[in-house]
């Protein structure tokens, strides 16, 4: 599949005439809980030769891209976007920098973003974000006795997000595990979850799953406390970051 991608990303940079910064894997791949018939949720960041952007007129600056089968999923969004959502602390960006799977990067630019974000997180802004995300998909489970293991890890993964926030005021990672491992709470519980990922491994991205009560206790749970915890949340940390100067330098030597 790679090598799929791999061309799909040339052929893309030809077509739209951009340069690709940046290519890597979100989804269930990257949050590392992949069914065997997961698809490929690549994301893209890009950038226009400089005339581009000297414009009075708005421009699309946005590359979408799902082939036949729908086993490759590509977004992309153009450099100059990226930044001002990573101005806003959009968890989805937030994502993105952090992604442990990486088919194309220029100068190690992933890092130089990832560095920016952290400085641009807002805690409000990305709590918003991974809250909605986590009610939303929890409200689906409501009053199923056998749920989608996939739709219950959706949940999960967002909750603890709204946990990791609530807790390490920082931004939460994007590998599932990590935050199942370094948050604090029931043992047990975190064994449960384990065996589920592994289960997942197996099983295909349609498998229903019997409820378990003490997973729909503990989202609760911890979503209202993030409910609670919300409106006490500060906004961005760090405002003096030079985003400008930033873009400049990526149309400049990228």
């Amino acid at each position: 599949m790679n090598t799929v991608i791999q061309n799909k990303l040339k052929e893309i940079e030809l077509e739209y005439k951009v340069k690709i910064l940046y290519a890597c894997e979100t989804g269930s791949r990257a949050w590392g809980f992949p069914s065997p018939d997961s698809d490929y949720d690549v994301r893209i960041i890009y950038k226009h030769e400089t005339d581009w952007y000297l414009s009075l007129s708005d421009k699309k600056d946005v590359i979408e891209f799902m082939s036949e089968d729908r086993e490759l999923d590509i977004t992309g969004w153009d450099i100059k976007k990226c930044l001002k959502l990573m101005w806003k602390s959009n968890g989805a960006l937030l994502e993105r920098v952090q992604s442990p799977i990486i088919y194309r990067e220029e100068k190690n630019i992933s890092k130089i973003l990832k560095q920016y974000s952290e400085q641009c997180f807002a805690p409000i802004a990305t709590m918003h974000h991974y809250l909605g995300m986590a009610k939303n998909t929890f409200s689906e489970l409501d009053g199923q006795e056998d749920i989608k293991l996939k739709k219950l890890f959706y949940a999960l993964r967002a909750t603890l997000a709204c946990k990791w926030i609530v807790e390490k005021d920082s931004v939460p990672p994007i590998v599932f595990i990590t935050m199942v491992n370094e948050l604090d709470f029931d043992e047990t519980l975190k064994s449960t979850i384990k065996n589920l990922i592994a289960l997942k491994s197996h099983q295909n991205e349609s498998y229903m799953h019997p409820k378990q009560k003490e997973l729909n206790t503990f989202i609760t749970s911890e979503l209202n406390t993030a409910t609670r915890a919300f409106n006490g949340l500060g906004g961005r940390k760090q405002r003096e970051v030079d985003l400008d100067g930033l873009f400049k330098e990526v149309l400049k030597t990228y």
